[in-house]
């Protein structure tokens, strides 16, 4: 066994959880953690034929770990030693004999993405153990944001150029101080905290976000003609996934030595990205438990106004309608309700539908074109922090409705649609009460059966159009002459005295329970 470290870690500083959730999904998955979760003092890397030397608290990395076998034989040695987790690639760590070794020993089984460089994944949990030992365990803060300037400062000294540090959407995370080398478009870049529109067409049209894609480990784009001054970009990549990329200014090519060494800064700039995403997920997941409390009003207005940041003027609850199983587009849409809509929009997840809430007034029907798909969106109306539970049952109610092709469209508030609303509850109400089957209603809608007509239809539209035939015919989409003889035939079929006012009440009840429920 080797220690990357000479100094053991306080055994009390963070939780092999908390490890997880710090590191991100994108190199960790917890496979098996046992309860209590225990705490992690120190990283062992257990080399094939080494002594064992594990102490308690240890996270026992698997290098070298290559079948079951020997990783139930490494389960067993670090639980008996109190090691806190044994963490091993795929396939091994999902094997049955692996899993059920790791349950019955009691300790934690970590899977690490199997393109996870060890080295890379050292240096990580080095750093995430040394930010816990200097800080409380509670993710509140961004951790890293000033280390991550300080870096872009350290990266543009390698390079000899000033340099922007973006994510995958082309936002500025950080920026190097240095500004010898500008032009328009850095300038803008980082007055907005984002390459602006314009100038991300001028890049995508040269394929610097296609090449980004496929892995390329540098790319060079020459001055171009508006006087936007050449780019050196680096692709910022880690277990195979691409975090973002980091823009060089220069003044011209660069070469191969300085460009590899501009290169050989994405690793470790891609460990603090990871651990800015494992924050802000972290971040994300408590704000949701926090989010589903307060919908399923098992929490207060006060946990909602100070821990969600909420305000006490009136809110909608939102619930969006993703179609399918399409977990990217959920994913899609927690992002784009986390970050776009409201003034501190918060998501969570509730029986398969997505909830956000959000200011009266903010924009949410645009969440119905957030993209492919085009899901249903539907609001609750705007009330106070502690009744966002019955906007939650509004939310569902006018998302039935749009379900169900009632309301046409791909969003609707319940404040908005109240007359459709208000039908197909009376619709609901009566047709449990068995109202259609009612008087000589069942015997006109047994004859359109048989013979294939439409005079339940005509006798409704009559109805919501009194003493205006054209307009009847109009919603039927026939000639109003055909609307007379149709409705001469319904008085030859069934009696009804349509004169009578109670009469035209009843079918129109009966008619709504038949069309709305």
């Amino acid at each position: 066994m080797a220690r990357p470290t000479t100094e053991p870690y306080p055994a009390e500083v963070v939780s092999v959880r908390s490890v997880v959730d710090r590191v991100g999904p994108t190199l960790l998955h917890a496979v098996q953690l046992p309860d209590p979760c225990p705490a992690v003092a120190d990283v062992v890397i257990a080399e094939p034929g080494a002594s064992a030397q594990l102490a308690a608290g240890d996270l026992v990395l698997g290098v070298a770990t290559g079948d079951p076998d020997a990783a139930v034989e490494l389960i067993d040695h670090s639980a008996a030693a109190g090691a806190a987790a044994v963490l091993l690639k795929p396939p091994v760590a999902r094997k049955p004999q692996v899993r059920r070794a790791a349950k019955a020993a009691g300790i934690a089984l970590i899977e690490v993405r199997a393109a996870t460089a060890w080295a890379q994944l050292v240096w990580l949990l080095r750093t995430v153990l040394d930010a816990a030992a200097e800080e409380p365990e509670s993710l509140e803060g961004d951790p890293g944001s000033g280390d991550l300037f300080r870096l872009a400062d350290a990266v543009a000294a390698v390079v000899d150029a000033p340099v922007t540090i973006e994510d995958t959407n082309s936002r500025v995370l950080a920026y190097s101080a240095r500004q010898d080398i500008t032009d328009p478009a850095r300038v803008s870049t980082i007055m907005g905290r984002r390459i602006p529109d314009d100038v991300l067409a001028k890049f995508r049209s040269r394929g610097v976000f296609r090449e980004l894609s496929r892995g390329r480990q540098t790319i060079f784009v020459p001055a171009q003609r508006d006087g936007t001054l050449p780019r050196l970009i680096v692709p910022i990549r880690m277990g195979g996934e691409l975090l973002g990329s980091m823009w060089a200014v220069v003044r011209g090519p660069v070469s191969d030595e300085r460009a590899a060494a501009f290169a050989d800064t994405a690793p470790v700039v891609a460990l603090h990205l990871l651990r800015r995403r494992a924050h802000a997920d972290a971040q994300r997941r408590a704000s949701a438990e926090l989010l589903r409390a307060v919908l399923e009003g098992k929490a207060g207005p006060r946990a909602a106004i100070a821990e969600l940041e909420l305000t006490d003027e009136p809110h909608r609850v939102v619930v969006v309608d993703t179609p399918g199983d399409d977990e990217g587009l959920r994913l899609a849409l927690m992002e784009r309700m986390s970050l776009g809509i409201g003034r501190r929009p918060i998501a969570t997840e509730l029986g398969g539908l997505l909830y956000t809430v959000v200011p009266d007034g903010a924009d949410w029907p645009s969440l119905a074109d957030a993209s492919r798909g085009a899901p249903r969106v539907a609001a609750g109306s705007a009330v106070k922090i502690g009744e966002l539970p019955r906007s939650r049952a509004e939310a569902e109610e006018t998302l039935s409705l749009l379900r169900a092709g009632v309301i046409e469209g791909p969003s609707g508030s319940f404040d908005g649609l109240w007359t459709a609303l208000a039908l197909h509850r009376t619709a609901t109400a009566a047709s449990a009460a068995g109202v259609a089957g009612l008087g000589p209603l069942e015997q006109l809608r047994e004859y359109d059966r048989i013979n294939r007509t439409d005079y339940v239809e005509t006798l409704y539209e009559w109805l919501r159009h009194p003493g205006d035939p054209r307009s009847a015919a109009q919603a039927l989409r026939i000639h109003p002459n055909t609307f007379r003889y149709r409705m001469r035939r319904v008085l030859e079929l069934v009696p009804l005295d349509l004169d009578d006012p109670d009469v035209r009440l009843a079918l129109l009840v009966q008619l709504v329970a038949v069309r709305w429920s």
